[in-house]
């Protein structure tokens, strides 16, 4: 389960965004195809825009952990001398913000969710995944979403280690939805039988967040 009592706390950004989803900002109506390089209502920019909750936590390396729990065979405990000794992969993928940007080949390096579920083994019941983050953030997939062949946990950007505001140490990395499903300074995973709408999700956003469908808000 999410953690109720431990939410992040309510900032200015958060709460324009709740607005934007209950008045349908930056909705086109359209669609497009996957093999079309930007989603509907998308702009292209070089820069990398840092969006939170109004709070950066500041994890090392030395002490930051991760857990994965819930529906698995395995439950795992991870320091980073652990998390980095698992297998490293290397993908190249784009981003696209709900708030209507996208930036484009972006180089990471990370442990892939593939090679995480080898070492975690979902349960038969196991069908949907949250992350928890070190700011109190949550946000919901589906296993399958989470099970995606480029998706990873990402301790680096561009050749370097991501730095404090992307989300290092690690953070998760899922291109193919909306980058707020892509949670920052990750600290837990847990497995689930039922889903458990997340942060934004209970805030009116779509509960998937798929770009080239432009499902933006839990409205579409």
């Amino acid at each position: 389960m999410t953690d109720q009592n431990d939410q992040p706390p309510i900032s200015k950004l958060t709460r324009s965004k709740q607005r934007w989803a209950r008045e349908g900002r930056f909705l086109t109506g359209k669609t497009s195809r996957p093999e079309e390089q930007r989603p509907p209502g998308q702009h292209l920019t070089q820069d990398w825009p840092t969006l939170d909750l109004g709070l950066t936590p500041a994890i090392s390396r030395e002490r930051w952990r991760l857990d994965v729990h819930g529906a698995v065979e395995n439950p795992i405990f991870w320091d980073w001398t652990r998390f980095s000794s698992q297998p490293q992969t290397r993908f190249t993928s784009d981003i696209h913000c709900v708030t209507t940007w996208s930036r484009y080949d972006n180089d990471w390096e990370g442990l892939s969710t593939h090679d995480l579920l080898q070492a975690c083994r979902p349960r038969d019941n196991a069908h949907f995944v949250v992350l928890h983050c070190y700011d109190g953030y949550t946000t919901n997939l589906t296993l399958e979403d989470f099970a995606a062949a480029d998706a990873l946990l990402a301790h680096s950007w561009s050749g370097s280690p991501l730095t404090q505001e992307h989300g290092g140490p690690v953070r998760l990395v899922v291109p193919h939805l909306y980058f707020w499903k892509s949670a920052k300074w990750l600290q837990r995973i847990e497995f689930l039988n039922e889903d458990a709408p997340g942060y934004w999700e209970v805030r009116g956003y779509h509960n998937r967040g798929e770009p080239w469908q432009e499902q933006r808000y839990s409205s579409d």
